[in-house]
């Protein structure tokens, strides 16, 4: 009888991308993956450490795990990187496993099962995960890098996934072409600050150039980009029939102020003139972005200066952040730091703006056509992602899962997260 594994993977992108690859190891090695609430032999937390609520999550998970007896307990991420030290004193933990050693998890957990002790190859390359299993995702994830450089006064994630590092040119293009030989339509890039890719002199845009290039009837989404690198040759490059017209472009705050004292690299009038550049060359383009709430030294005054940014740049969705203090950064030894309940105020307030803003950048596309690729099918109903990254559903007399599929939008249905719904053109 095959042993179960189970994921639970918080944070970032970058996080699931190796999740799916490590889940992905385990089934060729014959394990079963399952909820992780379910019963497992062994279960893998990748947790993130961004922020307290992130740290939070990270520690509910590792003692949900612990209390399973007689399992293998596996814990990895920058929340070990960050409280390794705490971590190691802790009853109930088989592996706790860095960052950098994480693409080994399989064959340590492999090794245990079978009585053997596996040393960790310090040698091993960050990049070296393997091709997502097709069964996981319909959409595949690459990663192309690897650390930030960037510091900005608030972040530990510099701290704990170390300087910036590019994967190779090569590699890059080789992971695509087999996971579109594995029947992948849609390639996510991904990486902690892909703005600073630079491998042997390839820049972020000559790589993906080079990607474009290549053979087949497949897209190309961005996962997330800084503000700082977008130039018009960026820009010019969305206008290529793979690219996918979605970004999500880190704002953090719409105050001038708040920026400075956040080390960003950009201004808020700055970030408007490149949203409204690409807009007058793809006006439906859908931009979503973070905005983080409670930086120390926001007045009620700056924060209103956020909150309009938003309404002006009208983002397709939010993800919001209540500023936690990370010791060790800039800002925590900053004056003037915000109260809890002031921040969850804030917060409040930013979300019910980006539900207003998503409805209406969502209802905005009704009329328009959507290219989808389906990802499910139910009840008679298929659905997936529109090129612009929004949910669509439609009716279908077949399983048309896998497929790109054109939709006219007819309609926009409210719920928890508002889908577009359209008929097959």
């Amino acid at each position: 009888m095959s042993k179960k594994v189970a994921f639970n993977t918080l944070g970032c992108k970058m996080n699931q991308y190796e999740s799916d690859s490590l889940a992905s190891d385990f089934i060729k090695g014959g394990y079963q993956v399952v909820p992780f609430e379910d019963p497992a032999d062994v279960y893998v937390i990748n947790t993130c450490t961004v922020t307290n609520k992130s740290d939070r999550k990270s520690r509910n998970s590792i003692n949900k795990a612990r209390k399973q007896e007689d399992a293998v307990v596996v814990v990895t991420g920058c929340y070990v990187d960050s409280t390794k030290e705490s971590l190691e004193s802790s009853t109930g933990i088989t592996f706790l496993i860095e960052n950098k050693r994480k693409n080994q998890i399989f064959s340590m957990v492999d090794a245990y099962f079978n009585g053997e002790l596996k040393h960790i190859n310090s040698e091993k390359d960050v990049f070296d995960f393997h091709t997502t299993d097709k069964g996981l995702r319909t959409r595949a994830t690459i990663k192309i890098q690897d650390g930030c450089d960037s510091f900005c006064s608030y972040c530990i994630i510099p701290y704990v996934r170390g300087a910036g590092i590019s994967r190779p040119v090569s590699d890059i293009e080789d992971s695509i072409k087999d996971h579109l030989k594995q029947g992948f339509k849609e390639i996510v890039l991904t990486g902690i600050n892909m703005s600073c890719y630079n491998y042997n002199g390839v820049t972020f845009i000559e790589l993906l150039t080079g990607i474009l290039k290549i053979d087949g009837d497949w897209r190309l989404r961005i996962s997330s980009l800084e503000p700082d690198m977008m130039d018009d040759k960026i820009v010019e490059l969305f206008k290529h029939p793979k690219m996918t017209p979605h970004l999500h472009l880190c704002l953090q705050s719409g105050s001038e102020t708040i920026l400075k004292e956040m080390k960003r690299t950009y201004s808020y009038s700055e970030y408007r003139e490149i949203i409204e550049n690409i807009r007058s060359i793809i006006p439906n383009f859908n931009v979503t972005t973070d905005l983080i709430v409670g930086f120390p030294g926001e007045s009620d005054e700056l924060f209103m200066e956020s909150l309009n940014a938003c309404r002006e740049i009208g983002f397709g969705h939010i993800h919001t952040f209540k500023y936690s203090k990370r010791e060790g950064t800039i800002a925590a030894k900053l004056p003037n730091q915000v109260s809890e309940k002031v921040k969850s105020e804030r917060s409040e307030s930013v979300r019910g703006v980006a539900e207003e803003l998503k409805l209406n950048y969502r209802k905005s596309l009704i009329g328009s056509n959507q290219r989808v690729l389906v990802e499910k099918y139910e009840n008679g109903f298929c659905s997936g992602f529109g090129e612009n990254y929004v949910p669509v559903s439609f009716k279908s007399s077949v399983d048309l899962n896998n497929q790109f599929v054109n939709v006219k939008l007819t309609e926009l249905l409210s719920g928890n997260d508002p889908y577009l719904v359209g008929e097959i053109v």
